[in-house]
């Protein structure tokens, strides 16, 4: 970059492998592209889909992208080469934390908030500790516990992986979040509605599953689209224990003698980590919003 007063993107064109890939071996990238291409189907299905015929395949979606994502990445079945957790580096890393956050979160927030939300005391209690608890705890410090203590309590002879550790961290610390989240949306709802539904006959679950949780769900959007940002955002702490993750592959590439230079050098590299974040923290700014749009139409 022989020009001082400019941006230096060449940085960004030499380490973009490390960048898109992480340090899995150049033979395996087709199995990154896969999960990029599967990720981005999960992000149309959910973007373009949203009348109620689509609700079933929004749910596989949901499910399958967790299940389907972790195959192709680690590998080891159906004939897929084994993968080691400690290569996955780069964007990769960064959306699999993400991902995790979220989409483990949702669902044990969701049953986090039913308990605390129940009328029996001893599952109301306990459902109300564990959120407080995760939510007066630092995220590092639940990482750090998860990645350094939790080998403590697991019997001998079993491993889970570090990376393994630190994506329960992140699903676990999050859920309380996205507790309250739910929590705050099924307080929203009349309680003519939980009368009447009790008055035509229906179970518990029958009132929650086709009553209750669809308005609760569409009056939670803005606050749980605003923790996905936030658990987003979050993946960045991973520097910290010494994983790559998208700004960790900056960070380290960045201290390469062939790279050590001007200020330009440096500014250009964040800058791209930011436009990347930005990117998709926008993206999912405005899913929330049409969400909105199109529930105000709908009522």
């Amino acid at each position: 970059c022989p020009n001082l007063e400019s941006a230096c993107w060449a940085f960004i064109t030499d380490r973009w492998r490390l960048i898109v890939y992480g340090l899995v071996p150049k033979q395996l990238h087709w199995r990154i592209n896969l999960f990029y291409l599967l990720a981005i189907a999960t992000a149309i299905v959910f973007i373009f889909s949203f009348g109620k015929q689509d609700k079933q395949i929004r749910t596989m979606f949901f499910i399958a992208f967790p299940i389907i994502g972790y195959f192709l990445l680690r590998g080891g079945s159906f004939g897929l080469q084994s993968v080691e957790p400690d290569k996955w580096g780069g964007l990769v890393l960064t959306l699999v934390v993400a991902s995790c956050g979220i989409f483990g979160a949702i669902p044990l927030g969701l049953l986090l908030a039913l308990g605390r939300y129940s009328n029996l005391p001893v599952l109301k209690r306990v459902c109300a500790g564990f959120i407080e608890f995760w939510r007066g705890v630092p995220l590092i410090v639940v990482i750090v516990t998860f990645v350094a203590l939790l080998p403590i309590f697991i019997p001998d002879g079993a491993k889970i992986d570090i990376v393994i550790r630190t994506l329960i961290a992140f699903a676990v610390f999050n859920s309380a979040y996205m507790a309250e989240v739910f929590r705050g949306g099924l307080q929203s709802i009349d309680n003519g509605q939980f009368e009447a539904s009790k008055s035509i006959g229906l179970s518990y679950w029958q009132m929650m599953g086709y009553i209750i949780l669809p308005q609760a769900i569409r009056n939670s959007v803005p606050a749980l689209v605003n923790t996905c940002i936030s658990v987003f955002k979050e993946t960045t702490l991973i520097l910290l224990i010494g994983f790559s993750d998208l700004l960790g592959i900056i960070h380290i590439s960045l201290n390469d003698p062939i790279w050590l230079g001007p200020p330009h050098i440096f500014a250009s590299a964040y800058t791209f980590v930011a436009i990347v974040f930005f990117l998709f923290c926008y993206g999912m700014s405005r899913y929330s919003r049409r969400l909105e749009n199109r529930s105000n139409i709908s009522q």
